[in-house]
């Protein structure tokens, strides 16, 4: 008989400090059976039912949702999410399962829920028929994850790479680890350690210090230790006001296996003392283009963390475009999120100037819409089909892409692509689907922190980061942290670390 394996998602990196809320109509939403034709986009779904029909595995499809990062979930839309999975779930564990299966990302919050992702276990452990059947899945390399997660859970493998270029292989592996647990009897249990640390996304990086590192000894237990089935390291994600936001570190081990508690210690005590590589400051645009100039040998990204529209920034900042403007900037090219104009334009004659107000509508302390004369080049559907199927953006949507209706306009040197649905940099055919060739232009703005580095790095003759007004700015000092776990670093002076284990 097929083992039969109850699966769902649930994925949203939740930026706190935002105001604007995120309701469940800003989610994707597949059920039931249209679960199952996901087989082949690249995503961690993909990965997992790939890996079920290899195993033959009889796969019982629920709910998957999942939203691009913002502000805060309101409660209504958890509530709503756990109305459909358990209307599907409850019949399936009657009728019993061999195993569970989620791809969940680790750091989604509700304006009353900080850790979504252990109270949707204990609700589901809470089910008749739940209690039993072992728990694995995915979590995103930015989870805030919880000590309750990792008890109630027996197989959670994380992204290693940021960018993530692995969503899919993460799922095969975590599917992999099932099949060991179903094949050998042996149920594998987790085991967490929380490490006082906070980094800002562009700070975890897996190409440089303190990841690589951490990443490095990770795969290195997991060759030399065999009890050891994953030893996952989750950089956190700093923008959520949580108690569990931060640095952790967790194991997929033998349950009988007692040197679980060591091999994490040994992970801390490495991530506390590179903690300083993970803290970076970045130098303002406008010093960068001083020292450039306005038509350097390109192209020459200014990548802009504050902005970064994959940490749930608002992706219409005006700082990048206003330095391009006042330094005379030729053959600038930038992106900028912003509806209402692209709905201005809807109208408007290809080719005839017009004035336009654009970005600025999204952070506070933007200095607010930028009023240009602009000629308009070409309007989109906005869709686009991933250049590269294993782009950051694949573990997130798979490889469809929309960004909503789009237009293309050109103020004196510089190109602007305007989307009507925030769209993370992370793949260049969001600009060749719009006639855009980005190997054309001396200087490009990118709004992100890290995963645009698969797509632009092998473009680009120089990347400066830099700084910006925006709601993910890297000096995490800035932020008004209630719900956060002190003592922590950088924010607290702290000499001798205090490491937390279950």
């Amino acid at each position: 008989m097929k083992p039969r394996i109850l699966f769902g998602g649930l994925f949203h990196e939740t930026h706190t400090f935002l105001s604007q809320p995120t309701r469940w109509a800003d989610f994707a939403v597949t059920t039931d059976e249209a679960i199952l034709a996901k087989a082949g986009d690249e995503s961690p779904t993909a990965g997992f039912l790939e890996e079920a029909v290899r195993h033959g595995w009889d796969v019982v499809p629920t709910v998957d949702a999942r939203a691009m990062p913002s502000g805060p979930v309101e409660d209504a839309a958890f509530a709503q999410f756990w109305t459909e999975f358990e209307r599907r779930a409850r019949p399936a564990l009657a009728a019993g399962v061999d195993a569970i299966f989620l791809v969940l990302h680790g750091a989604m919050a509700t304006a009353s829920v900080e850790d979504v992702e252990g109270e949707l276990l204990t609700r589901v452990r809470a089910l008749p028929g739940g209690a039993k059947p072992p728990i694995f899945g995915v979590l995103d390399l930015h989870g805030n994850i919880s000590a309750r997660t990792c008890a109630l859970a027996n197989g959670f493998v994380a992204y290693r790479k940021n960018p993530h270029t692995d969503g899919k292989h993460t799922a095969v592996r975590a599917a992999g680890l099932l099949h060991r647990c179903l094949t050998t009897g042996r149920v594998p249990r987790m085991n967490w350690c929380r490490v006082p640390v906070l980094w800002a996304p562009p700070g975890t990086g897996t190409q440089d210090n303190p990841m690589r590192a951490l990443t490095e000894l990770a795969a290195q237990v997991e060759g030399q230790e065999p009890a050891v089935w994953a030893y996952n390291v989750m950089a956190g994600f700093s923008f959520a006001d949580t108690a569990e936001t931060g640095v952790t570190l967790s194991t997929v081990c033998d349950p009988d296996f007692a040197g679980a508690r060591a091999r994490l210690e040994e992970g801390a005590r490495l991530a506390w003392g590179r903690r300083e590589e993970g803290v970076v400051h970045y130098p303002t645009v406008d010093d960068v283009l001083r020292r450039i100039g306005p038509e350097p040998k390109g192209p020459v990204l200014l990548v802009e963390p504050a902005d970064n529209i994959g940490g749930g920034a608002p992706g219409d900042g005006t700082g990048i475009l206003r330095a391009m403007l006042a330094h005379g900037v030729q053959r600038g090219l930038v992106a900028i999120n912003d509806p209402a104009a692209v709905a201005r334009l809807a109208s408007a004659t290809i080719g005839r100037p017009l004035r336009l107000m654009l970005g600025g509508h999204g952070w506070q302390l933007d200095p607010g819409p930028v009023e240009l004369e602009v000629t308009l080049v070409s309007r989109s559907d906005g869709k686009f089909e991933l250049e590269d199927v294993h782009s950051h953006l694949a573990s997130m949507n798979g490889t469809h892409i929309t960004m909503g209706p789009c237009a293309v306009v050109r103020h004196a040197g510089i190109m602007i692509l305007l989307t009507s649905k925030k769209t993370p940099p992370f793949d260049l055919g969001q600009f060749r689907s719009q006639g855009i060739e980005p190997r054309e232009f001396a200087i490009i703005g990118v709004k992100a922190a890290v995963a645009h580095r698969q797509a632009y790095d092998p473009i680009a003759v120089a990347s400066y980061f830099v700084d910006t007004p925006g709601p993910c700015s890297s000096n995490l000092a800035g932020f008004p942290y209630t719900r956060l776990r002190h003592p922590v670093y950088p924010l607290d002076p702290i000499t001798s670390p205090h490491f937390l284990f279950s």
